[in-house]
């Protein structure tokens, strides 16, 4: 969800998704812009999106997809949770 005036707000079964949820949107939001200021975008067609989001828009995928990120962060800050 994006609230006016107060940016993105999303949720998740578990920290990790919410955290990949947010990431994304952030990045969607980002590349959108980018296309907008190139010209016109080109849209998804309806069809693709409810396919994309079929594919990786569950759950346990957005928990998969933030593990790498986590594995990073963890690997760099070692002492992050000290």
């Amino acid at each position: 969800m994006i609230l006016r005036n107060h940016g993105l707000l999303n949720v998740g079964h578990s920290v990790e998704e919410a955290v990949w949820w947010f990431i994304t949107m952030d990045r969607s939001c980002h590349a959108q812009l980018l296309a907008e200021a190139a010209g016109t975008p080109v849209k998804i067609d309806p069809e693709h999106a409810r396919a994309t989001r079929e594919l990786i828009g569950n759950h346990q995928a957005g928990w998969f997809q933030f593990q790498p990120l986590w594995q990073r962060i963890t690997r760099e800050q070692p002492d992050l949770l000290e």
